[in-house]
């Protein structure tokens, strides 16, 4: 596969499009809430990152929490960490969905995330010095990938990741603009496995419809995909290996306010989690991007009741 200069540039224009059109979070809130946090002390207000997982995971807080009878305003997709966990800590939002693995690597960058570390331990102690408290982690799991067309896996015969580097002087990636910047995105491929691409493309949501197309039409070679995409089987692409541990585990887990936590919230978003597997979230997933296109919060709704957490 060959992709031109002229279409890596249109997909670059393309992705300027998407991330103009990423308006403040807080200028338009969902729910009753401007930017400033409910006057109610009682209210929970729950977020989500930018992208189609999180907040079809913010719903499942959000309906959660309202059949226990609590308050909530919902004020969904603020951005990345670098967004939401400031508006945590300023008392902007109150909860909000995060993976084990990256919110560690976010707070300590040197935190040790290899197989059989105690992340869950680390994370506790990181998140308090900022007032803040990870609940029960769900067994539903999403981890980065770099994936590939089938087509370009066949042509460059490509299983790991390393194998990217034969062709770093063509190369061009696509990801969610963070993914340059983090030391376990572009940097992390560079330092573990040699993979310095010749071009990066951002694009602003969160390994979705948007970055598999640049996939499929040939805009990009490779991207940052999450694991639980639908579209990864739906249009056979390749998930490359990651031998060397990039990218750590990444279960969910409900990251909240320490004032903010009561018996009851604990409590109703354990029984969410204790139900939530990778197979239900890579479900939830399809409903929402696939066929269906089903709104996160009738996906959402739909889930919990099937699964007798709420109604």
């Amino acid at each position: 596969m060959t992709i031109s200069r002229k279409a890596a540039l249109a997909a670059a224009s393309a992705t300027a499009i998407v991330l103009a059109g990423c308006s403040d979070p807080f200028d338009e809130p969902e729910g009753d809430g401007g930017g400033e946090a409910s006057g109610d002390d009682d209210t929970i207000v729950v977020s989500s990152g930018n992208f189609v997982e999180s907040e079809i995971l913010g719903n499942l807080f959000a309906e959660t929490l309202r059949d226990a009878g609590i308050e909530v305003e919902e004020r969904f997709n603020i951005g990345a960490r670098e967004a939401y966990i400031p508006a945590l800590e300023d008392g902007s939002i109150d909860l909000v969905p995060d993976y084990t693995g990256n919110l560690l690597l976010y707070l300590d960058p040197e935190a040790d995330i290899s197989p059989g570390a105690d992340v869950q331990a680390a994370l506790d102690e990181q998140v308090e010095e900022l007032g803040l408290s990870v609940l029960e982690p769900a067994e539903a799991e999403n981890t980065d990938t770099v994936t590939v067309t089938s087509e370009l896996a066949e042509e460059w015969d490509l299983t790991e990741i390393g194998d990217l580097a034969e062709h770093n002087d063509e190369l061009i990636l696509a990801g969610p603009p963070e993914f340059n910047e983090r030391d376990r995105g572009i940097p992390g491929l560079e330092e573990l496995y040699g993979v310095e691409p010749d071009e990066f493309v951002a694009i602003a949501d969160g390994g979705g419809p948007a970055t598999v197309q640049a996939l499929l039409d040939g805009d990009v070679h490779g991207a940052n995909i999450f694991s639980t995409s639908p579209e990864i089987e739906e249009n056979d692409l390749v998930t490359l290996e990651d031998p060397e541990g990039n990218f750590p585990e990444q279960f969910v887990v409900p990251l909240i306010k320490s004032s903010s936590l009561t018996p009851e919230i604990e409590e109703a978003l354990g029984k969410l989690t204790a139900e939530l597997t990778t197979a239900e979230l890579t479900s939830l997933n399809a409903r929402v991007s696939g066929e269906e296109k089903l709104e996160p919060k009738q996906a959402a709704i739909e889930w919990l009741e099937e699964k007798g957490i709420i109604g």
